[in-house]
């Protein structure tokens, strides 16, 4: 792919994706199974919703809800009418200390977990446990010792483990996988990827239980997880060292001072200074906040709305990561949590040239006309020639069309064959999660961490071979 051309690259690299899609919808058309598949989900707050539509509604002929888990039983009721709205029998509901008996009573082939990160360890070994295949929401876990007992119970059970790296699926990533792939910048040496997240989705994490990294393990493993995940399929490679520095600059007690307010609060619904505080959220103007949240707190006493510049927040919202590979290549990582605009910019160095791709997913400005915006670019530099602007694959759904392919891979019941591999096990789960708790440990220690020294002999997850590194390269174009 020396002479690389739109024309070109769209006719050779479409054939495939193309080709996947029309077998998924084929798939999805064949004749459901004479049994539905029997699911039940433990953790119904927001994320939950995807996975409920996908059984109640768009995979409805093959799939079943016949059990739902939560601390909250207010949610609970929410999930039983959400079944009964779309023609559905609801679910038999189960507070959490009843997990093991739900599984028990409802027999679920498979439980789904989307709970606190730092829960679902326990709920995964669990459910494997008693017979029951998993899918789990990302990350898997929050830390090395949790990842370890997950694997183990794998192994132990044998039972399936599938996360949901839905990211994986978005068009253009996976079209970028195939351009790496076919050799286009020739071997990939380094890779640059920074991850801007805005005041408005930035301060969220900062507001809920994702703040604490015993639940969440930070951003460097709740967030980037997702990122780590698409670097190594990207690259087909695993992670051998990780360096990181990281801190908390901006949702800070000063920052509110700095800012103009008095001091920092413990909640915005009861804050005195909301008037004045743009990072107030207030949960009764959105109906599913208020519905899931806000009207629920009488059972838990979880508060949505908690204040981004308390002190008790013990996660970062500045980090910088360096990792190896076992190729040879090397990622440079940062993710802002408090930046101007949403989006990532990512580049490939290879020994053929050079793959630049930004997506601007928002921009907080306020002048006329501006607001939501969704924009996404691709290019090819090859040395010593002209750079080729390449048409970005888009998709209708969620995250750029990337959840209904990760819908249709896990309910489908018989999901297409997919030659880029973008279904993701426990050891996809593992190495993700590694190098952002290896980053976690660079933080308080200073000291380069071995992904190896975290998990011992973790096996290699299925990736698309990449081309070989020993193969002859174009000499490029003589200049001058």
């Amino acid at each position: 792919m020396d002479d690389l051309t739109r024309r070109d690259f769209t006719k050779a690299s479409g054939a495939l994706l193309t080709a996947g899609v029309l077998v998924d919808k084929a798939a999805l058309a064949a004749p459901p199974p004479a049994a539905k598949k029997r699911y039940a989900i433990v953790g119904v707050g927001s994320r939950a919703y995807m996975y409920l539509n996908a059984i109640q509604k768009s995979h409805a002929p093959y799939a079943e809800l016949v059990a739902a888990c939560d601390l909250n039983p207010g949610r609970l009721e929410l999930v039983r009418k959400h079944a009964t709205d779309a023609g559905r029998s609801a679910p038999r509901t189960y507070l959490a200390a009843d997990f093991d008996k739900m599984i028990a009573e409802s027999k679920p082939d498979t439980v789904i977990v989307t709970t606190v990160d730092g829960t679902h360890d326990d709920h995964l070994v669990r459910a494997m446990a008693a017979g029951c295949d998993t899918i789990t929401e990302k990350p898997m876990t929050t830390d090395a010792d949790k990842c370890r007992r997950i694997l183990e119970a794998r192994r132990q059970s044998g039972r399936r483990c599938t996360v949901a790296f839905n990211y994986r699926y978005m068009p253009v990533r996976t079209q970028i996988k195939e351009m790496l792939g076919s050799g286009a910048i020739g071997d990939v040496t380094s890779v640059d990827f920074h991850w801007m997240l805005d005041t408005h989705h930035g301060a969220d994490y900062f507001r809920r239980w994702h703040s604490q990294k015993r639940l969440s393990g930070g951003l460097m493993v709740h967030k980037a997880t997702h990122h780590f995940d698409l670097v190594n399929w990207w690259l087909s490679a695993v992670p051998v060292t990780v360096r990181a520095s990281g801190r908390r600059n901006f949702y800070t007690p000063a920052m509110a001072k700095r800012l103009g307010l008095a001091s920092h609060h413990e909640r915005c619904h009861t804050c005195p200074e909301k008037k004045k505080c743009s990072f107030e959220l207030d949960l009764a103007k959105s109906a599913q906040l208020k519905s899931l949240y806000l009207d629920q707190e009488k059972h838990d006493g979880y508060h949505r709305d908690r204040c981004v510049f308390r002190p008790d927040i013990d996660i970062e919202d500045s980090m910088s990561v360096v990792v190896t590979y076992d190729t040879d290549a090397t990622l440079t990582y940062s993710l802002t949590a408090f930046a101007p605009w949403e989006g990532y910019a990512l580049t490939f160095n290879g020994t053929k040239g050079r793959l630049e791709h930004k997506v601007v997913e928002s921009q907080e400005t306020h002048v006329p006309g501006a607001g939501k915006t969704y924009d996404i670019s691709l290019t090819v530099q090859p040395l010593r020639k002209p750079a080729t602007i390449v048409t970005p694959r888009t998709g209708e759904g969620g995250h750029g069309g990337g959840d209904p392919m990760l819908l249709d891979d896990l309910f489908a019941p018989t999901p297409a064959r997919d030659p880029f591999m973008r279904a993701a096990d426990e050891r996809s789960g593992a190495y993700s999660i590694l190098v952002g708790v290896a980053a976690n440990r660079c933080f308080a220690t200073g000291e380069t961490v071995r992904i190896a020294d975290l998990v011992p002999n973790l096996a290699r997850p299925d990736y698309p071979r990449m081309p070989t590194r020993a193969a002859p390269v174009p000499m490029p174009t003589k200049t001058g």
